[in-house]
């Protein structure tokens, strides 16, 4: 009973972790960062469209991988363009999330 009272107050303290990112198009977009892992020594970040009520989550939303590189202005996100990489680095969130989300292979 104790452990499902702590359960519901970990969903009501839930905060998402958003970034506004600019397409090519100049639209800002909101995702919201689901996991991060490191992979041969890069910082990745899983991220979906963020969606305010949990009734308009698609099914089949679009994961969006970001490697988050480093120059002398701080970080930034860049997309996986190198096909290895991105498939590496989808394997390993697939693993990760695959408990927590219907993944299609």
């Amino acid at each position: 009973m104790a452990e499902e009272i702590k359960n519901t107050a970990a969903e009501e303290d839930y905060e998402p972790d958003l970034i506004t990112l600019e397409d090519e198009d100049g639209q800002e977009c909101t995702f919201e960062v689901i996991d991060a892992t490191d992979y041969e020594g890069v910082h990745y970040l899983a991220l979906v469209p963020y969606v305010e009520n949990e009734e308009d989550v698609q099914d089949d939303a679009q994961l969006i991988l970001m490697r988050v590189g480093k120059d002398d202005q701080g970080e930034f996100l860049d997309i996986v363009e190198d096909d290895e990489e991105l498939y590496q680095v989808s394997k390993i969130f697939e693993k990760r999330l695959a408990e927590y989300f219907n993944i299609e292979q």
